[in-house]
């Protein structure tokens, strides 16, 4: 029995892996402490090391993800009520990641310091890739390596291998400050540092911002006249709010306008109304200028379509981006019948149908392409929209569920990175969160209030340069840490200790 006042180790690890989650939190909006993101990641893989069964290990994870993603996105549960249906699957989900991983690297044994260092950064680094394939296309919040978006000097280091690298040297750093601590051994903590210095340094001599001609942009963010509680006749007066702040908009002012997601649909729809296209394309004929704007279209009793619709300078639709990436139990329901008793469900009547590939529309002002909310917390759409040929990147998020939340200050944060990993400036339009204007690969402009009817102007540029090496490679040093665990795999039995 232990004194008073003691703890078993186990307990420790339990507490310590809570309380680190609890840490990370901080490291995201809307606190933004970018440098506690190794602070805390350094107290997770310390109370792992304290663990001293494995069963520990996998009890401390998943009270570290319960505890991270809990606090991290607790606004989803104003989505239904009781909060906790939609909440509980999702953090339970996402936990469940964490604590596999402690469970797993407690196996690897800390007496190894390197092949332990291997594995604690090349398991993190596994867990996010599959973290975001999986499940349900995956889920893109609380990526270790987004808190290094506060800085510009790290924030520019993100072009050579995206925010999935910057969680490879984040975890690095803290796993061989572990190592120093156990051992006495400083070559781990030196290599990621030195990786770090020489990645920094690439991104003060070679910016990642986007270089080339000048484009004038108006987001025109329409709110609703009843945020969250999805009254009657509320897209009509959305799309009405959003006609008259364009009429607002003076000839030849700008040559970008952006109406963001749910700025029409349904009953007016451009595509569907021909009243609708006339009025819409008026108003891009009198500006002058190129006209995107979301819009949810029937399908059919049973799906949709979630798609930016792009007018010319002439006023005429030249083409669509239909959605790729539809939220889970949010745009559609998988298994449906299996959840028929959750009444709230009931606000999601129809399934999305996704889009099958990226779009780039070429109208005057140079090559352009968009993503729709939800997957711009994917590097993988902005990638291969960049990749397609896309010279200038659209965000459009309705924020509509969550109006009075952080969720637009997060999903800022990721967008951020995209114009950090891809250098290409981002419109980042919403209809009720905040809208912004992102440059200097990165460089967050002046945003919009909440649920606030208004038009915000801005220039942004094309980028003229080549495509960054993510854009180019991808996850590359991600993939190479996840690899690396073969080596570890390989070697577990050395000195593996007892569970």
């Amino acid at each position: 029995m232990n004194p008073p006042g003691q703890y078993t180790p186990g307990v420790r690890s339990i507490v310590g892996s809570a309380l680190a989650g609890l840490l990370l939190v901080a490291a995201f909006p809307p606190y933004g402490l970018g440098f506690v993101g190794p602070i805390a990641v350094f107290g997770f893989l310390w109370s792992i090391t304290l663990a001293e069964r494995t069963r520990d290990a996998w009890v401390g994870g998943l009270a570290f993800g319960i505890t991270f993603f809990g606090l991290l996105f607790p606004w989803l549960g104003e989505l239904v009520d009781p909060a906790l249906i939609a909440l509980a699957p999702l953090v339970l989900s996402q936990a469940a990641f964490t604590s596999v991983y402690a469970g797993i690297l407690r196996r690897i044994s800390a007496e190894q310091p390197l092949r332990w260092w291997v594995a604690a950064t090349g398991g993190w680094a596994a867990m996010e890739l599959v973290r975001l394939r999986f499940p349900f296309g995956g889920f893109g919040w609380g990526l270790a390596g987004y808190p290094m978006g506060e800085y510009a000097l790290t924030r520019n280091a993100t072009q050579f291998f995206g925010t999935t690298g910057w969680s490879v040297l984040v975890v690095a750093v803290a796993a061989g400050a572990v190592v120093l601590v156990r051992s006495a051994d400083g070559r781990p903590l030196a290599t990621a540092c030195g990786v770090i210095a020489l990645s920094v340094l690439g991104g003060v001599f070679m910016a990642p911002s986007a270089d080339g001609e000048p484009v004038r942009v108006a987001i025109v963010q329409g709110s609703t006249p009843c945020p969250q509680q999805r009254c009657a006749g509320e897209r009509a007066a959305t799309y009405q709010t959003s006609l008259e702040l364009t009429r607002s908009i003076e000839a030849g002012a700008v040559d970008f306008v952006v109406w963001p997601e749910g700025s029409t649909g349904f009953s007016v729809d451009p595509v569907l109304d021909q009243s609708i296209a006339s009025e819409m394309g008026a108003e891009a004929a009198r500006i002058g200028a190129v006209l995107l704007a979301g819009g949810d279209r029937p399908l059919s009793d049973t799906e949709w379509t979630n798609a930016n619709v792009v007018f010319d300078t002439g006023g005429q639709i030249v083409g669509e981006y239909s959605k790729r990436h539809p939220v889970p139990f949010g745009e559609y329901v998988p298994f449906r019948p299996l959840f028929a008793w959750i009444p709230d469900l009931s606000r999601v009547p129809r399934d999305m149908i996704r889009g099958s590939e990226p779009v780039v529309f070429d109208e005057g002002f140079g090559p352009f392409g968009s993503v729709i909310s939800f997957e711009s917390a994917f590097s993988r759409y902005a990638r291969d929209t960049v990749n397609a040929g896309a010279r200038l990147l659209v965000v459009a998020t309705s924020q509509a569920s969550y109006p009075y939340s952080n969720a637009s200050d997060q999903l800022i944060g990721m967008t951020r990175m995209r114009s950090a990993e891809l250098g290409v400036d981002v419109v980042h339009g919403a209809i009720t969160g905040k809208s912004t204007i992102i440059t200097e690969g990165g460089v967050v402009g002046e945003t919009t209030d909440l649920v606030a009817a208004e038009v915000l102007t801005g220039t942004v540029h094309m980028r003229s340069a080549g495509r960054t090496v993510y854009a180019l490679l991808g996850d590359w040093l991600a993939v190479l840490a996840a690899v690396a665990l073969i080596w570890v795999v390989q070697g577990r039995s050395e000195g593996r200790r007892p569970a």
